[in-house]
C-alpha cells in the first residue's frame, strides 16, 4: 500500500486501484479474514500514493476491498479455533472510533525522496491491532515506531503464518497516514509505502490455526522499485526448472511463504544479468507472472486480432489489483480485444518470429507500471520490442493511473482522507 508526495499543505495521491466491487482480496490460511484484509490497493503491497497532492487538508487513498472470510479446517485446531466459516466469533471486527493514538515525543530527519532506496526506510509510526481466540479484538493503536516483541515459538516464524495485506482497519490507516503525513515525498519518483501485514504470534509448535494474531501497519518513503528507475525496462528470467505455484495451492494469496521460496531462483537470475524472474507452468511453459508484477502482452494474436492478454486467475497468480485496473480501462477504451487466457513461451516466440508482438509489460502497486524488454530462456535471450514501439500502451495506462493517483483526474478509485 502506498501513499505520495504532496505539497506541504496537504497529504498524498493514492493509488488508482480500480473498481474496489470487482476487487477481492485472497482468503487468508491465517487466523479470522476480517483482519488479514488489510485491504491493500494493489495486490502486491498495498496502497500506493506517489505524486502531488489533492487540494490542502486532503488526501487520497485508495478505497479498499471488501473483507475476506477465512477458511475453517479440521486439521487439529483446538475447539476454539474451528468456528464455523463466517461465524461472529471468526468475522468479528475492530472498531476506528476506538483508536488510541499515542505521537512520537522525537521525531527522526525526513530523508532526500532523491536518494531513497526501496523499503529501507520508514516512518515515525506505526498501527498495531491484537487479536485472541479467547478475547476477540484489541483496541487498534497508533504508536511510535518500535520493534516487535515475538515469542521465539509463534507460528508467524516457524510455518509462514503471515499474510500482506475493512472499512474499520482503513479509517485506522487513515489517520496512520495523516499523522505521518510530512513523510509524504516532496517528488513525483517517489512516495509512501504503506505496508499492512497480519501474522500468527501464538506460542506453538502445532501446525494448526492460531489462536493469537497481530495485525500492524508500517509506512516507508520509497524510490523507484526497480534500480534502474521509474519506467525503463527489465529483463526477465525463464527456467521451467523453477514453479512458484500450482493448482490448489496458496500462489493466489499474499502470503509470506510465497515470496521466500521464490528467493533462491531471484539469485540465479539476477546472477544470469536479469531483474526478474518469469515463473512458468506446465509441461507447455504457460506464462503466469514475474516475481513483483503481474504480466501483460500486447499483440496481433493467432486471429490476426490486435490483443491485450494476461495470465487468468486461476489460482496460481495474484489477483493484482493494478492488473485490474488495467483491464477495466482497456475494457472501456473498447479500442481493441481484452483477454484473460493462457499465453505460453511457444505463443510468445512464435509471435516474435512473425512480428506480431508490440509490448510486453508487468504491472504492480510498486512499480505501476513497468517495460519488458528481454526474456532469457533456454540460454537464449529474446528481445521483446517493447521499447521501439514507444510503449505507446504502457505509457498510456501509466500516464493514466498516475493522474489518478496525483489527483490530476478525478475517480471513484480513489478515497479522500482529511
Amino acid at each position: 500500500m502506498q501513499s505520495a508526495s504532496r505539497p506541504a499543505t496537504s497529504a498524498a495521491a493514492a493509488q488508482a486501484a480500480g473498481p474496489p466491487a470487482r476487487h477481492v482480496e485472497q482468503q487468508p490460511r491465517a487466523p479470522p479474514a476480517a483482519a488479514a484484509a488489510a485491504a491493500a490497493s494493489a495486490a502486491r503491497s498495498g496502497l500506493r500514493a506517489p505524486g502531488p497532492a489533492p487540494p490542502p487538508g486532503t488526501h487520497r487513498a485508495a478505497r479498499r476491498a471488501p473483507p475476506a472470510t477465512m477458511k475453517d479446517c479440521n486439521n487439529g485446531c483446538s475447539p476454539e479455533c474451528t468456528g464455523e466459516a463466517g461465524s461472529k466469533e471468526m468475522v468479528g471486527t475492530f472498531k476506528a472510533k476506538d483508536l488510541i493514538i499515542t505521537p512520537a515525543t522525537i521525531l527522526k530527519e525526513k530523508p532526500d525522496p532523491n536518494a531513497l532506496v526501496f523499503g529501507t526506510v520508514f516512518t515515525d509510526h506505526m498501527l498495531t491491532v491484537e487479536w485472541s481466540s479467547e478475547f476477540g479484538w484489541d483496541k487498534p493503536r497508533i504508536k511510535p515506531l518500535q520493534n516487535l516483541s515475538l515469542h521465539p515459538g509463534s507460528s508467524a516464524l516457524h510455518y509462514a503464518v503471515e499474510v500482506f495485506d475493512k472499512e474499520e482497519l482503513l479509517e485506522c490507516i487513515k489517520q496512520l497516514v495523516k499523522l505521518d503525513q510530512e513523510w509524504v515525498p516532496y517528488s513525483t519518483s517517489a512516495s509512501l509505502y504503506i505496508r499492512p501485514t497480519f501474522i500468527g504470534t501464538e506460542p506453538s509448535l502445532g501446525v494448526k490455526k492460531p489462536t493469537k494474531a497481530l495485525l500492524f501497519v508500517i509506512l516507508s518513503p520509497v524510490g523507484p522499485y526497480f534500480s534502474s528507475g521509474t519506467f525503463k525496462p527489465v529483463s526477465l528470467w525463464a527456467n521451467p526448472k523453477y514453479v512458484r505455484a500450482w493448482k490448489g495451492g496458496t500462489g493466489d494469496c499474499k502470503m509470506g511463504g510465497n515470496y521466500g521460496s521464490s528467493l533462491f531462483a531471484q539469485c540465479e537470475a539476477m546472477d544470469s544479468g536479469c531483474q526478474q524472474v518469469l515463473w512458468l507452468y506446465g509441461e507447455d511453459n504457460q506464462i503466469t507472472e514475474v516475481g513483483t508484477m503481474n504480466l501483460f502482452l500486447y499483440w496481433i494474436n493467432e486471429d490476426g486480432e490486435e490483443e491485450l492478454a494476461t495470465p487468468p486467475l486461476d489460482g496460481i497468480i495474484l489477483p493484482g489489483v493494478t492488473r485490474q485496473s488495467i483491464l477495466d480501462l482497456a475494457h472501456k477504451w473498447g479500442e481493441f480485444k481484452v483477454s484473460e487466457r493462457y499465453l505460453t513461451m511457444d505463443d510468445l516466440t512464435t509471435a516474435l518470429e512473425g512480428n506480431r508482438v508490440r509490448e510486453m509489460f508487468g504491472s504492480g502497486t510498486a512499480c505501476v507500471v513497468c517495460p519488458v524488454s528481454d526474456i532469457l530462456y533456454k540460454g537464449e535471450t529474446i528481445h521483446i520490442p517493447t521499447m521501439e514501439n514507444g510503449p505507446k500502451l504502457a505509457g498510456r495506462i501509466l500516464d493514466k493511473l498516475t493522474d489518478i493517483q496525483y489527483g490530476r483526474e478525478e475517480s471513484d478509485w480513489t478515497i479522500i482522507v482529511s
